[in-house]
């Protein structure tokens, strides 16, 4: 069908106002990265805007020799890689069954796990659970308690009672048990919400920050976004940085070195997304039924 002339109008609104949207995020994110790849004197005189001046990696090089970024990263990958795998499994476990219409109590069960996401025990309250089972400054501390996202668990099961219940009773006839369903029929069609569930959970582990603070008394357990946001309002990245070659030294701003911190946590999530989204695509094709 050919459009209109207002849908055409319409339709160019959107994509202006999106284009622009995107932009305006884009922006800052250039800025940062320009401002950790430009040299001392054009980060002082405030002449970095979109596009790097005086070129150089010095902040990049700082900041992993002369800061504990490395092991940062390396936790926070840890905390994230264990954090989503365990949320997954967990996530579909609560959401298959309570999909299944001849589930005994799917109605009570769903109600009382819907109440969780109106009424919490509070920060305190929280703490002294997980204190009293000896987790403090151990990473299961911020696992267990976010193990299951309620918001993430009624999406995935929408999407599992979408799913044909005539695929579901041709595997029965066929002789699928409940654990052969959900691995050969469920979570094959399912790969669009396992997708972007796992993008929710990966993003929530990653910016893990609050509860790494409360939690983790270790300087050595902390993740990258708590070194982050301790170089950003410190100066305690700049004691470190004395330690090694001053003429190196003489050669960063602190603005830079920050820029380049924040870059490094950003840029994983930079890469991850673009691949998820092309499962979202591939997913929707396996998914789809043709009648």
């Amino acid at each position: 069908m050919q459009s209109t002339k207002g849908e055409k109008v319409f339709y160019g609104f959107n994509y202006l106002l999106l284009t622009l949207s995107g932009i305006l995020c884009l922006l800052p994110l250039l800025h940062l990265a320009s401002l950790s790849l430009s040299g001392k004197d054009a980060v002082l005189s405030g002449f970095v805007t979109l596009w790097p001046v005086e070129f150089t990696i010095s902040s990049y090089t700082m900041l992993f020799e002369g800061t504990p970024v490395v092991r940062a990263f390396g936790n926070s990958l840890l905390i994230t890689l264990v954090g989503v795998a365990a949320s997954m499994l967990f996530t579909i476990f609560a959401a298959y069954p309570l999909s299944r219409r001849d589930f005994y109590g799917r109605r009570t069960l769903t109600l009382a796990i819907v109440f969780t996401m109106l009424f919490t025990g509070g920060l305190i309250p929280t703490y002294l659970v997980v204190s009293s089972l000896g987790l403090v400054d151990s990473y299961a501390a911020l696992w267990l308690p976010a193990l299951v996202s309620t918001y993430n668990m009624m999406i995935m099961r929408s999407f599992f009672e979408n799913i044909p219940e005539e695929l579901v009773e041709a595997a029965r006839i066929d002789g699928s048990g409940e654990w052969r369903l959900l691995a050969g029929i469920i979570l094959p069609l399912s790969l669009p919400v396992l997708a972007t569930i796992g993008l929710f959970y990966g993003v929530y582990y990653w910016n893990s920050f609050f509860n790494v603070m409360i939690y983790m008394n270790s300087p050595e357990k902390i993740n990258l976004t708590v070194l982050i946001q301790q170089m950003v309002k410190s100066q305690a990245v700049l004691q470190e940085l004395n330690t090694m070659n001053s003429q190196e030294v003489v050669n960063i701003t602190p603005e830079g070195i920050k820029a380049a911190g924040i870059m490094v946590m950003v840029i994983p999530m930079l890469i991850v997304y673009p691949l998820l989204q092309r499962y979202f695509v591939k997913g929707v094709t396996i998914g789809a039924i043709k009648g």
